[in-house]
């Protein structure tokens, strides 16, 4: 059951769902869990499905969109990090407040850029009990560089630094295809544009300023903060956008409890959809049974 929600961040009002379970009671007190979307992603985009599944497991879910994205309100499509980072926070509180949710059994989960997202909102807010990041990034520069050829990357430092100049004299950064930022993934390109195209929240250009953005935050610098609260990160082999070597890499410095997941045969967009996501709601609800269900 989906109800829509708001609730502000920052002195910005951001768009919420909030998914109940059935036969939810009134006396009931309940686990809750928000969910975090990726680099440019709404809630609407994938998200749904994965409350679903949790609904289904008797938790409490809510979905929102950052501050600029969605029917949120704030600077538009802006990548804001440390941004996210406080909408994740006040979402935690908002959840907190809902009468049949138990305020000592928060979880978060992040897919994607949200699952570097969930790592340091877990690392700074001691009411995250259970984390699950999925695909998710651990150093950013590390992740834009590992993905471009040697030319790309000296562009597109090129292009960070000129845009980076004239923000400073006109507060303005330049819009840019989504896709100059954010390489094309051949391998699953078709699933994510027919997720987008049936999405018209879907964001086509992007501010240049995103590069500098993704290039300052490392969630590897903070995951061992989140020790002794349980982690679990979920990567895939054959993923071509965020490749593993990043959930590896933030679960190599996360202290335990903590689990590493890789799927094999699936790419990066193949987490969304069956067979690949069945596998992935399976290893996350097992988690959260595990470590949220008494946390």
């Amino acid at each position: 059951m989906k109800h829509a929600v708001a609730f502000y961040s920052e002195g910005c009002r951001l768009s919420g769902d909030l998914y109940l379970p059935q036969n939810l009671h009134a006396s009931d007190r309940r686990a809750g869990i928000v969910l975090c979307h990726g680099y440019t992603g709404v809630k609407d985009l994938y998200l749904p499905d994965n409350a679903r599944i949790l609904n289904e497991a008797g938790y409490i879910v809510l979905t929102f969109d950052y501050k600029g994205w969605g029917a949120s309100e704030g600077p538009r499509s802006r990548l804001a990090p440390y941004g996210r980072v406080a909408d994740v926070q006040a979402a935690l509180t908002f959840l907190s407040l809902q009468p049949q949710v138990d305020p000592g059994r928060l979880g978060l989960y992040g897919t994607s850029y949200g699952g570097a997202t969930v790592v340091w909102a877990g690392a700074v807010d001691p009411r995250v009990k259970c984390i699950v990041s999925v695909v998710g990034i651990g150093h950013g520069q590390r992740w834009m560089r590992s993905v471009r050829r040697p030319d790309e990357w000296h562009d597109l430092l090129n292009r960070a630094k000129l845009d980076r100049e004239q923000r400073v004299i006109d507060g303005k950064s330049a819009m840019a295809d989504r896709t100059q930022i954010l390489l094309p993934d051949r391998q699953s390109a078709e699933l994510a544009a027919a997720a987008r195209r049936a999405n018209p929240a879907a964001v086509n250009e992007l501010p240049l300023e995103f590069i500098d953005e993704t290039l300052g935050f490392h969630p590897e610098w903070v995951v061992d903060k989140i020790a002794p609260r349980p982690i679990l990160f979920i990567t895939t082999d054959d993923d071509r956008l965020v490749p593993p070597e990043e959930s590896e890499a933030l679960f190599a410095k996360a202290g335990e409890p903590k689990k590493l997941v890789t799927l094999r045969g699936f790419g990066h967009y193949e987490v969304y959809v069956e067979p690949a996501f069945s596998q992935v709601m399976a290893e996350t609800t097992a988690w959260f049974r595990k470590h949220l269900a008494h946390a």
